[in-house]
């Protein structure tokens, strides 16, 4: 370089994606993101450095699955972000993916909740945006339903990005337990199969349990989300 300049490295981001989805398809039930899931990855990455953007298929408000915010499932971590006002107001107004550059992010997160069943699989700007981060070199990921994302989308070659790779996603037999099972469009665990993929999941249902196949990396269900998070960063501090 020219007169002894260091060029500076840009760190690229993390995006994380949420759904806009507040109910099971035309049906009076409620549902959205489980907010868990987001914010225990989000606390994780910035803590390591990392900065997140998160954004939605649509963009605007994030709706939330009441039951993610139950007694059960509101921990410290999320109890810290639940009375973060500028946090929250985040999720009123999220970016859309179609307005986010593949180039600025070395990995995209899937989160879950029932609602990306409705608009992860089938969105274009979404295949467009983690097939560009995948095929750079960066890592593609999700937690529980955010799988709902890999059903469509390619490799270089045109291929099912799960075909022949081990993942893992919200089980048929946690549908049942959650009661859902009838409320929903299809069953993700059999989609991810017949799409080619490798579907692995816990002997014990909603247990914590996270697979990695390369650079493509998921979690089963919510309580997965911390094991899912190490995976990903364990990925991408391979890289710096």
């Amino acid at each position: 370089m020219a007169n002894g300049d260091v060029e500076e490295v840009r760190q690229k981001k993390i995006l994380a994606v949420v759904t806009n989805q507040a109910s099971y398809g035309a049906s009076k039930h409620r549902t959205g993101l489980w907010l868990g899931e987001l914010v225990h990855f989000y606390d994780k990455a910035v803590k390591a450095g990392h900065t997140v953007d998160v954004v939605s298929p649509a963009g605007g408000e994030v709706p939330l699955d009441a039951r993610s915010l139950g007694r059960l499932f509101v921990d410290r971590t999320v109890r810290g972000y639940l009375d973060d006002p500028a946090f929250m107001a985040s999720l009123k107004s999220t970016a859309a993916i179609a307005d986010a550059d593949p180039d600025d992010y070395s990995a995209v997160f899937f989160t879950g909740g029932h609602g990306t069943m409705w608009d992860f699989p089938d969105s274009a700007d979404l295949q467009r945006t983690a097939q560009a981060i995948y095929a750079d070199g960066g890592i593609v990921s999700s937690v529980c339903h955010g799988a709902c994302a890999h059903i469509n989308l390619r490799d270089a070659d045109g291929n099912p990005l799960v075909r022949n790779r081990t993942v893992t996603g919200f089980a048929t037999v946690e549908e049942r337990l959650a009661g859902v099972k009838g409320r929903v469009p299809f069953l993700l665990e059999d989609e991810l199969r017949s799409k080619g993929g490798k579907y692995v999941r816990s002997t014990i249902p909603m247990a914590p349990h996270a697979v990695r196949d390369g650079r493509l990396i998921t979690g089963q269900n919510p309580v997965s989300t911390k094991a899912v998070s190490d995976r990903i960063l364990g990925a991408l501090a391979e890289t710096e």
